[in-house]
């Protein structure tokens, strides 16, 4: 049998008014020691002198390619480079993030091995005005199946925009929405893109990279607004998001009696995953003593596989 061949990726680098920052991330893309069969960069109708900029540095570039349009919007710019890529993965950069040489190639390796993984998302170090590591754990961590528990408790299986990617067919989905939606998230569509992976159906992988830097100017931190009126608001909005893909997917409570099943799907699941999910177990419609012997059936699980 002959091998499979290698996973094809796709690099979509959207932007609006970045015309500072935007060829140090196309460049970190260029450099990548694991050539993307597309480099797709969107210009969002930016009025900083980014198009003429891009046309004049890359426009003759055969690697690259420019798609600059009317101003939409982050998810605009997403469906747009969606709908030009033509790979197995897509990966998506922030105009004013860039990554490290090897970037491609260490979620390379996930993807080529593990045809069925469906997202891989990655840790991000902060610089310019910040320099720390943020990342979802400090090993690789196989996350098997998140659709549950996504639905459930709005958990984010994911990173900002520089730290995703994932295979094509997730990202169509994920970004087929209706008016009424489109317009809620149009500024931060990396939300859809994890949240939809999830409830679509695909198994995520956590892979600490240390290559994915995100650049702290002004405050593009998402966590440097956060009081309680914004908490509350993105909470509403991310249940109001989570409901419209259950309802594609044909999800609805009762899919609470499959949380032991998914959370099998784990191979090694941390701590705090095991109480998650447990707790998981005591919802739903089945009587109180089922609900219990799932829960605990889940910790005792954990504990055996320790």
């Amino acid at each position: 049998m002959s091998a499979a061949s290698p996973t094809r990726f796709a690099v979509i680098v959207t932007s609006y008014n970045y015309k500072a920052f935007i060829a140090e991330a196309i460049d970190s893309t260029l450099a990548q020691t694991r050539h993307a069969d597309q480099i797709l960069v969107v210009d969002d109708g930016s009025t900083d002198g980014s198009p003429d900029f891009l046309r004049e540095r890359y426009g003759n570039d055969p690697r690259v390619t420019l798609l600059c349009g009317e101003n939409g919007g982050q998810l605009v710019a997403f469906q747009r480079g969606v709908a030009a890529a033509d790979a197995d993965v897509l990966c998506f950069l922030d105009a004013d993030d860039r990554w490290e040489p090897d970037y491609l190639a260490r979620i390379g390796e996930v993807y080529d091995a593990r045809r069925d993984v469906g997202f891989v998302f990655s840790d991000i170090v902060l610089f310019g005005d910040e320099q720390r590591r943020i990342g979802y754990a400090d090993k690789a961590l196989d996350l098997g199946h998140t659709a549950i528990s996504t639905y459930a408790l709005t958990y984010w299986y994911g990173a900002p925009t520089s730290a995703l990617s994932l295979r094509k067919s997730f990202a169509e989905r994920s970004l087929d929405l209706p008016p009424h939606v489109r317009q809620t998230w149009k500024l931060s569509a990396d939300n859809c893109l994890v949240y939809g992976a999830s409830i679509f159906g695909a198994r995520k992988y956590f892979l600490p990279t240390g290559s994915v830097g995100y650049r702290i100017h002004g405050h593009n931190g998402w966590w440097s607004n956060r009081g309680p009126v914004s908490n509350y608001l993105n909470r509403l909005h991310s249940r109001g998001l989570i409901g419209h893909y259950a309802r594609v997917a044909g999800i609805d409570d009762s899919c609470l009696e499959l949380a032991k099943l998914e959370y099998k799907t784990k191979p090694t699941p941390d701590w705090a995953e095991t109480k998650r999910y447990a707790r998981l177990c005591l919802r739903g419609p089945t009587p109180l003593w089922k609900r219990i012997e799932r829960a605990l059936s889940v910790l005792a699980g954990r504990k055996r596989a320790r």
